[in-house]
């Protein structure tokens, strides 16, 4: 059989599309990926997408789709979810992505984690990218995981930087600060602050004096369920703390939320001018 590939969002490194490639190149299928001059000739297209923003024009009836990007409910099929990756699709990759955990512990109205994955439970890792330099921990909640501690042995074990994408600050105690400590860490380590009703200052003040706070980023969800002023105070006192803040906007459309996004994530703005003045400049304020 020949199998095309249709990644929607070409510049990620799409795991499940890995695990369909290994899939068929085990069944000794012809596996490439997709091009559209070529569609009918191929007996199977599967196409794949994140996002439910992105393009689906070129999408035909006949493909396999699957992804958030499609259904958030979307599974592959069991004998493919068990497959390892094939790290050959992205020979420009330089990390390996690893989930030790799926799901959470928690049920933000914002996040659709719970409602795809359902409560965390561990998951058996896939196998390393061979040409990686560092690994990309994936996981949504990595400290609820019950099998957290097993899961720094191995991080330990493979003694490659980490790339932490989900590290819930409200959870951290110095046992696990610890434990980020023992790690080489790729950039920052990633926290959030996404509910603006939270007292998260306490928290922070604890964990930074374990974590050095140039070692963390923190997202900061804006324009779900806050005003602007809750936005510029959790960044503020992001800032006093130096802890780096990294604007999420719930709506990439709405024009205070791109300003603000753009202000606080351009760091040479948010170094060298205020919100107000960086909107002033802009126009969006009267002078």
């Amino acid at each position: 059989m020949k199998i095309g590939l249709y990644n929607l969002e070409p510049h990620i490194f799409n795991t499940a599309m890995m695990q369909v490639s290994r899939y068929h190149k085990d069944k000794r299928d012809h596996v490439e990926l997709y091009n559209h001059i070529h569609r009918t000739t191929y007996d199977k297209i599967y196409a794949f997408s994140l996002f439910d923003f992105t393009d689906k024009l070129m999408v035909t009836q006949e493909m396999i789709c699957g992804g958030t990007g499609f259904n958030i409910t979307s599974r592959l099929p069991k004998e493919i979810e068990l497959c390892d990756y094939d790290w050959s699709l992205f020979p420009k990759c330089d990390y390996s992505i690893i989930w030790f955990s799926r799901g959470c512990i928690r049920n933000c109205p914002w996040c659709v984690v719970r409602k795809k994955e359902g409560f965390i439970h561990p998951v058996a890792q896939k196998n390393l990218n061979p040409n990686a330099n560092h690994v990309k921990v994936m996981d949504n909640n990595f400290f609820a995981n019950p099998l957290w501690r097993k899961a720094v042995k191995q991080l330990q074990e493979w003694n490659l930087p980490v790339d932490f994408q989900g590290v819930d600050a409200r959870l951290l105690d110095d046992e696990q600060c610890d434990a980020l400590n023992s790690l080489k860490h790729y950039k920052s380590i990633h926290i959030a602050w996404d509910d603006p009703n939270y007292p998260m200052l306490p928290k922070l003040k604890e964990i930074i004096k374990k974590i050095k706070p140039y070692k963390l980023m923190c997202y900061v969800l804006i324009g779900y369920n806050s005003t602007p002023k809750q936005d510029l105070h959790r960044v503020e006192t992001l800032r006093s703390l130096k802890i780096a803040p990294f604007a999420m906007p719930f709506n990439k459309f709405d024009r205070y939320q791109k300003d603000f996004t753009r202000w606080v994530n351009r760091k040479e703005l948010f170094k060298s001018c205020t919100f107000q003045e960086y909107r002033k400049s802009k126009g969006r304020l009267k002078q």
